[in-house]
């Protein structure tokens, strides 16, 4: 079946961090357009990997784009580590999205360990 990562609850859950994800860069100045035009491209990595991921044949290529989109997450909260120690976002911020970050996280590593449990 085409596009059923579009039902993946994990795929739902990653375009609605991206949602966060946006709000937030608004935060970061044009000044700095490289942090967050970085932080922006691996939030919608984490989509795209998922997507791009959903129809492999083997599990074994279906968990290693699970595990890019994992590595893209990294990414995105490395990004606002830096986002944080420049002023541009609150501690309260930070705190929001580690939260939303460890559920996606935790649901990419579910359904890797899913797949190479299979």
């Amino acid at each position: 079946m085409l596009f059923r990562f579009r039902n993946f609850p994990v795929y739902i859950k990653a375009k609605e961090f991206r949602k966060f994800v946006k709000k937030l860069l608004t935060k970061i100045p044009r000044s700095d357009y490289d942090l967050k035009d970085q932080i922006d491209r691996a939030t919608t990595s984490i989509c795209l990997n998922i997507a791009e991921g959903s129809n492999r044949v083997s599990d074994k290529d279906k968990a290693h784009f699970l595990n890019q989109a994992l590595t893209s997450l990294e990414e995105v909260v490395a990004g606002f580590d830096l986002a944080l120690d420049d002023g541009y976002i609150t501690a309260s911020d930070m705190k929001i999205l580690i939260e939303e970050g460890q559920d996606v996280g935790r649901q990419l590593i579910g359904f890797s360990k899913t797949l190479r449990s299979s």
